[in-house]
């Protein structure tokens, strides 16, 4: 069965329950667990096209119309803007979003000391923009500031809210992607901006998953206010799937295993579902990088969710400075 769409928050733009994002697509390097093995090694521009395109092809049929992109996925906006004009998907067909703030600096290497540099500045929006519409042109619905923290300030640059607003006057739909333990704060703080009297955000993307799930508050309050949600790292980069062997999780892989056996799911697909069974969650985004962990992925939509499952995961959780710790330590690979 096709995966139904409905509408993002009170934006125009038509989604389906769950999305794809080409973090783990568009460059060599990423901390997703496994990262390496999905790419078999080999780093030749056009091959992992090809391997992003085969993707693409595997969501699209599946029903996927909403994909997530960034300016610092390295070449993934040029390989979603290829693999849409090859089959001629039309813009009011899909929805994509990107973001911009950090710039991709490692030079196509997987052991790069630098990935990215983060910049939240009036110049790097101008800039990005433009590098954005070069590659995805009347597809581009969706534009994020790329983890805004209250650290990086961006939230009270008064230019750059000025010039997100402009753009949303233009059409464009405006988002912040959030990350670290203050998600929440950051969140309740950007639903209060006003540019001319009218909010500055339409959408917001945040991780929540079976670990981390400290901003589901601030998120349900969001939609309620017609603020569109999508959920990043439901799979909390390859911790809630079959690939994480980490002897210290084995008591709460055993709990998820159990519950996913129920279901007659693999694991990665009974995380997703979890997100997709929060009210308030429009989108849920998978980092699929290998089309058969795709296929799997979609198996989440089938999963019919019910209190005894959520009662039994939450004894996953962790706290968020934990989650968040160990998310820093995950190597680029």
């Amino acid at each position: 069965m096709p995966i139904p769409t409905h509408l993002l928050g009170q934006t125009r733009l038509q989604v389906s329950r769950l999305g794809l994002g080409l973090a783990a697509l568009g460059r060599p390097g990423y901390i997703n667990i496994g990262h390496a093995e999905d790419l078999g090694g080999v780093y030749d521009v056009a091959a992992m096209e090809a391997h992003a395109h085969a993707v693409l092809d595997a969501a699209w049929v599946a029903g996927v119309r909403y994909f997530d992109d960034a300016r610092s996925y390295g070449r993934a906006e040029e390989f979603l803007s290829h693999g849409l004009a090859a089959r001629a998907i039309a813009s009011e067909s899909v929805t994509v979003g990107s973001k911009w703030g950090y710039t991709y600096t490692a030079d196509w290497r997987v052991d790069a000391t630098l990935h990215e540099r983060k910049d939240h500045s009036l110049p790097v929006l101008r800039r990005q923009i433009i590098e954005s519409r070069r590659w995805l042109s009347a597809h581009l619905d969706l534009y994020h500031i790329h983890s805004a923290t209250l650290e990086s300030g961006v939230l009270d640059d008064a230019a750059v809210m000025a010039e997100l607003a402009r753009y949303r006057a233009e059409g464009l739909a405006i988002g912040l992607t959030l990350s670290g333990t203050r998600q929440a704060e950051v969140l309740r703080r950007a639903m209060d901006l006003r540019v001319d009297g009218s909010r500055v955000f339409d959408v917001v993307q945040a991780t929540w998953n079976l670990l981390e799930r400290s901003a589901e508050a601030a998120l349900a309050d969001a939609h309620a206010s017609g603020v569109g949600v999508i959920v990043k790292e439901a799979l909390a980069n390859g911790r809630l799937t079959a690939r994480n062997t980490d002897p210290e999780f084995a008591a709460k892989r055993r709990i998820i295993e159990t519950v996913a056996a129920r279901f007659q799911v693999g694991v990665d697909a009974l995380a997703l579902a979890a997100a997709c069974a929060q009210p308030w969650a429009d989108v849920v985004l998978s980092g699929a990088a290998q089309v058969d962990h795709l296929q799997s992925n979609v198996g989440a939509l089938s999963v019919p969710w019910d209190d005894a499952a959520d009662a039994a995961l939450q004894a996953l959780r962790e706290p968020a400075a934990e989650y968040w710790q160990r998310r820093g330590r995950l190597p680029w690979n």
